[in-house]
């Protein structure tokens, strides 16, 4: 009965379907109107073993902290040197942001798990605080004094 009802409402709004049971299509067979999934997809296809071992293993785990900045008075365009742990490696690590300055690309360098250093961007005078954010989320620093150039 089912089956009449769903070949009359078929032939009503202009459908053809064809019900493939599983037993009546063989493993692997590519079925016409399966979707998407089964035709040409990189998951079907494989992978790159030697990109997949070469990929970073990220320790989402681990929250980031920041320890010290030194120093802690700057102008646009010194570096500072941010102290803390749980920076995780180059690949995982995110970037660095002045809270003064929010919107500013901040030029980095990922020395290791501990320490980064960064240039303070084109900010206002007066306190900021410098965001740090790596593959276990994000740390923030005490103040520190963005000076007049």
């Amino acid at each position: 009965m089912r089956t009449m009802i769903m070949s009359i409402i078929a032939l009503v709004l202009g459908f053809t379907f064809v019900a493939i049971h599983a037993g009546h299509a063989q493993e692997g067979a590519m079925v016409e109107g399966s979707g998407f999934s089964l035709f040409d997809t990189e998951s079907i296809k494989g992978f790159d073993a030697s990109k997949v071992e070469k990929d970073p293993v990220c320790d989402r785990s681990k929250r980031p902290s920041i320890a010290k900045v030194e120093p802690d008075e700057a102008k646009p365009g010194q570096k500072v040197t941010i102290k803390g742990e749980n920076f995780g490696s180059k690949e995982c690590f995110h970037g660095v942001t002045f809270s003064a300055a929010s919107k500013e690309k901040v030029d980095y360098q990922f020395l290791n798990d501990t320490t980064i250093e960064a240039v303070v961007p084109e900010a206002k005078a007066g306190m900021s605080f410098i965001i740090v954010v790596a593959g276990g989320g994000s740390a923030q620093s005490k103040p520190v004094l963005i000076q007049t150039k």
